[in-house]
């Protein structure tokens, strides 16, 4: 099987790129939404993280309080290691389950926006592509999408790897910055390469 990484900062529109690559009919698997099933009400994730962070990261209900621990480990590196090795080894049995059951397809995107950051998921990768934009774009974004103020935002960014990071590891480049036409069009051509580079060598 063919798998292609999908990555970039917050705000630079992994998921659209991610839903034009589904409607080439192509097997997308986000690690994003599996983060969320392990963290919502009896995901896998979500005692581990109560143990770890206590109450103060849930909500009377018992369900996560998002917000709350967004808060707390993008201002606490530690914290945020802490997270990160709950999650991502469920994550990555979650994938490795899927991936499993997608030997017809030709080839799979992983959309895995903690790729340059994690170093993770290289074994199983034969491309990375990054979804690239100006860091005043990916602000004005997130801000618009989420109601996070500028602060939230530069802290999350502050976080990530840089942009000359993703961009270093990248085998192909997105960029979205432009109408929605162009990115159809990037997203088309390379589909068009992923099929030519999965397909079986000639006898």
């Amino acid at each position: 099987m063919f798998v292609v990484g999908l990555t970039g900062g917050i705000g630079s529109g992994k998921s659209t790129v991610a839903d034009r690559f589904a409607a080439q009919g192509v097997p997308v698997i986000d690690t994003d939404v599996i983060a969320r099933e392990l963290t919502a009400p009896g995901g896998a994730a979500l005692e581990a993280i109560r143990a770890t962070f206590g109450e103060a990261v849930m909500q009377a209900n018992g369900t996560l309080d998002r917000a709350a621990l967004r808060r707390h480990v993008f201002t606490d590196t530690p914290a945020r290691r802490r997270l990160e090795a709950i999650l991502h080894p469920l994550i990555r049995q979650r994938v490795e389950q899927v991936l499993a059951t997608l030997t017809a397809a030709p080839y799979v995107v992983i959309v895995i926006p903690l790729l340059v950051e994690s170093g993770g998921y290289r074994d199983v990768l034969d491309r990375v592509l990054v979804v690239d934009c100006p860091e005043d774009l990916q602000i004005a974004r997130v801000m618009a999408r989420s109601g996070l103020d500028y602060d939230e935002v530069t802290a999350i960014l502050a976080a990530q790897a840089s942009r000359a990071e993703r961009l270093a590891v990248a085998d192909d480049v997105i960029r979205n910055t432009a109408a929605p036409d162009a990115l159809d069009k990037q997203v088309a051509e390379l589909h068009r390469h992923y099929q030519a580079l999965s397909a079986p060598p000639l006898p």
